[in-house]
């Protein structure tokens, strides 16, 4: 987890520094709904690379927004959720999608 004096004084870039990119904010979606495993992921989010996808969920990790889970079976089995930490965004998701589908119905009525 990063330090307070590693992060932006501006807490909007505090938040864009964390989940800034298109895929981090898509991995946090679908962790909003149940943990999943790497493949699941890779597979669901169409595009992104193996390179990507194992760097966002290391960095998420370790800002303490998602959780790794490692279950002891052959072969192993791994997890990720949101942590507490990043189950608190789920407000901030959810009205990024409801301005999503606003804008949406706008272009829709044009």
């Amino acid at each position: 987890m990063k330090t307070k004096e590693e992060l932006p004084d501006c807490p909007v870039a505090t938040t864009v520094q964390l989940i800034g990119n298109k895929w981090k904010l898509l991995i946090i979606r679908n962790l909003l709904v149940r943990p999943w495993r790497f493949n699941e992921l890779h597979k669901n989010l169409e595009g992104i690379s193996q390179k990507v996808l194992t760097d966002s969920l290391r960095q998420m990790e370790s800002d303490g927004l998602i959780t790794r889970t490692v279950f002891a079976e052959v072969p192993p089995r791994v997890e990720y959720a949101l942590s507490e930490l990043g189950e608190s965004m789920r407000p901030i998701l959810d009205d990024m999608a409801a301005w999503g589908n606003s804008y949406k119905e706008q272009i829709a009525q044009r």
